[in-house]
């Protein structure tokens, strides 16, 4: 169960239509009212709120995670463990932008000391940033009967992983020159209404505060290799294609011992000729004989473990469909096994002989002319 059960969208007040821009002024805007260290009297309350608001925010300005939300809701969403915590929060950077002017870094607030700890920044305003590693995306086919029962599959990706030789060091590092290792940049302005102070991250070493000084012959001051890696990947009983499955941090790892990133499989399910797939039901189409129509009789009907027997009772119409209970697929959602609709129609042979067509007469004239429709 995740920390909320309210809609993301409600929560922080936009549009399902909403902007990344506009859900970011959003989430400022609240994050700012809800901020624990500024509701002294109601802190325990806020911090609920605050949470809530920044589960929304992960989700909604994460393209591929808000993707998944306006598909499946909440099922669609997946954190590590089961609910969201604030190691899943991957904008840490906005949090400290929207209350910089505030708290100056985050030694000053006891609310993001205990949340996320002081070693991000130290004083003087230093940021040592290493960029987390990039997603990988596998497809994975599947096969009808897989999906029914749920399964594990195994598979292999190759990946950047930390240098063995530099220990993901990228090789011997200086302090970089044209930030004095601070790793980013501030500049003062004056205005009207007082000084303004804007931070940008330094472009020689892009926030590390450090340059490669002599660069790692393996991985090229890179700090990762390229590597083979098997996984497992429980599959839930009920997915579908286009559904997704997220690894998380299993991805490539970051540059210089940057977080990794994550492993997104898209699943996608081979046809099966014998079925048609509604929800959690497998349609399939038998004919019969127009004598097992009349008289009844048993035909053969495929199921994802097998073929089994039905029994069609007399005066069958075409078109009627019977049910296979709980032979179906399983559901992403925890509920019943869906059935197996076997819809019979009556067949017709493409030719008839002339014995055929005079004993078609003979049967015409017993059964009598069809019901007139008033």
């Amino acid at each position: 169960m995740m920390a909320t059960d309210r809609d993301y969208y409600e929560i922080l007040g936009v549009s399902r239509e909403a902007s990344l821009e506009e859900i970011k002024k959003a989430y400022k805007r609240l994050a700012r009212k809800y901020h624990p260290d500024m509701n002294k009297d109601n802190k325990k309350e806020a911090e609920k709120k605050f949470k809530e608001l920044s589960e929304a925010y992960e989700v909604l300005m994460d393209p591929e995670k808000r993707a998944r939300y306006d598909r499946f809701g909440k099922e669609g969403v997946q954190f590590e463990g089961g609910r969201f915590t604030w190691k899943d929060f991957t904008h840490q950077s906005d949090i400290e932008d929207i209350f910089a002017d505030f708290f100056g870094n985050f030694g000053e607030s006891s609310f993001f000391s205990q949340i996320f700890g002081t070693g991000r920044r130290t004083t003087g305003r230093k940021r040592t940033y290493y960029p987390r590693g990039e997603n990988l995306r596998v497809r994975l086919n599947l096969t009808l009967k897989e999906v029914a029962e749920g399964t594990t599959k195994k598979i292999k990706v190759r990946l950047l992983e930390k240098c063995d030789h530099c220990g993901g060091k990228g090789g011997e590092t200086t302090t970089c020159p044209t930030c004095n290792g601070r790793g980013e940049f501030q500049s003062v302005q004056s205005g009207l209404f007082g000084q303004f102070v804007s931070v940008s991250t330094c472009p020689t070493c892009r926030g590390t505060g450090e340059i490669i000084k002599n660069a790692c012959q393996y991985c090229h001051g890179e700090g990762r290799i390229k590597k083979a890696k098997q996984l497992s990947v429980h599959i839930p009983a009920g997915v579908d294609t286009g559904n997704f499955i997220t690894l998380q941090a299993e991805g490539n790892v970051g540059r210089r011992g940057g977080m990794r990133g994550d492993i997104i499989i898209e699943i996608s399910i081979k046809e099966d000729s014998r079925f048609r797939r509604e929800g959690n039901n497998l349609k399939v189409q038998i004919p019969i004989s127009y004598k097992t129509a009349i008289k009844g009789g048993k035909v053969t009907v495929p199921t994802l473990d097998g073929k089994v027997k039905l029994t069609i009772p007399p005066h069958t119409k075409s078109g009627r469909i019977f049910a296979l209970r709980g032979k179906g697929m399983g559901s992403l959602y925890g509920r019943s096994k869906g059935d197996i609709l076997i819809e019979v129609h009556i067949w017709t042979p493409d030719k008839v002989s002339r014995k055929g067509h005079q004993l078609l007469e003979e049967l015409d004239k017993e059964l009598g002319p069809p019901p007139k429709i008033k």
